[in-house]
């Protein structure tokens, strides 16, 4: 069984990130990555200083490379269960394998659970999107629409109505109350009632919205607010709880987790820094440990080890 210093499960923007910074810190560290980046339907990612409009793909292969340079391992594979051992934990694979490390960083991220509307999927990450943040830049000024079905979306709506002057919030299945009204059309947003049933596509583009009542010429580009569910399996069944924010430290010792597994809002320059400072703080904790392994036994705990040894009563 090959073993480690840590072990991170998960290889986007923040479980890279660690990996570059205990690599570098001269830790033995294997990177597992099931291959199923949430951003992979966008052409760019945005906002992440000196890397914006970059492929995710492209980020993703560069730091994939960078931390090849320094000796970290890359595993392709799916962890499905993180158990601890008297010295760290045993990681096992979907594939039968079983890792050992002494540390582990859960950095594995979330799914955006979307509404099921014939053609949404298909859009998604295209003239489907769901952060201004991350999209608003590159549609600016072209006719957009907002989805609605929970009273978040209105101020998604609201939100958007920075980058347009030229926006649409279908109600979909929210029923708007007086003050969501009187607020949308303080901005100039336009509403239209019914209840979305598929969206038109035509040219492999978004042609139109069509609804129980009626179809609609599409906005140029549709914002969905999903449902942000993190992939927090191995942390639920380790029964692990984040404690430290800053950090990433859990209730678990000797576990620590960082991105969007624990964080859902986070973004990829976020979630990077929030890699870099866990793995800061798993290299301090592995060095208190080695201190601790180096220092000689006092007459107290050799006097123990010759008791077992010698099987001995204390």
């Amino acid at each position: 069984m090959n073993e480690y210093d840590v072990v991170v499960v998960g290889g986007g923007a923040a479980g890279l990130s660690a990996a570059l910074v205990l690599t570098r810190a001269r830790r033995r560290v294997a990177v597992i990555d099931a291959g199923r980046p949430r951003n992979a339907p966008a052409a760019h990612m945005h906002g992440y200083l000196s890397r914006d409009g970059m492929p995710p793909a492209d980020f993703l292969a560069a730091g994939r490379a960078e931390i090849k340079g320094y000796g970290g391992e890359l595993l392709d594979g799916t962890v499905t269960a993180i158990t601890p051992r008297s010295a760290g934990f045993r990681v096992g694979l979907a594939s039968g394998g079983v890792i050992g490390t002494r540390r582990v960083l859960v950095a594995t991220g979330l799914r955006d659970e979307i509404p099921a509307i014939p053609g949404l999927a298909d859009r998604w990450g295209r003239d489907v999107l769901h952060c201004p943040y991350c999209h608003g830049f590159e549609v600016r000024d072209r006719p957009l629409g907002v989805l609605g079905g929970s009273p978040e979306t209105v101020r998604h709506a609201l939100l958007i109505r920075q980058w347009s002057a030229d926006v649409t919030f279908f109600a979909h299945t929210h029923e708007l109350s007086n003050d969501d009204r009187q607020r949308l059309k303080a901005r100039d947003i336009r509403v239209v009632e019914g209840v979305v049933t598929r969206l038109i596509i035509e040219g492999d583009r978004l042609a139109g919205i069509e609804l129980d009542r009626a179809s609609v010429v599409a906005p140029y580009a549709l914002f969905v607010r999903p449902r942000l569910v993190p992939t927090d399996a191995l942390l639920t069944g380790l029964g692990a709880v984040l404690t430290d924010e800053r950090t990433g430290r859990t209730t678990v010792p000797g576990v620590w987790a960082a991105g969007n597994a624990v964080d859902p809002r986070a973004q990829v320059i976020t979630a990077a820094g929030a890699g870099s400072a866990a793995a800061i703080d798993i290299n301090a904790d592995l060095v208190e440990e080695d201190v601790r392994d180096a220092l000689p036994f006092s007459a107290a705990q050799e006097r123990q080890v010759a008791a077992l040894v010698n099987r001995l009563p204390l």
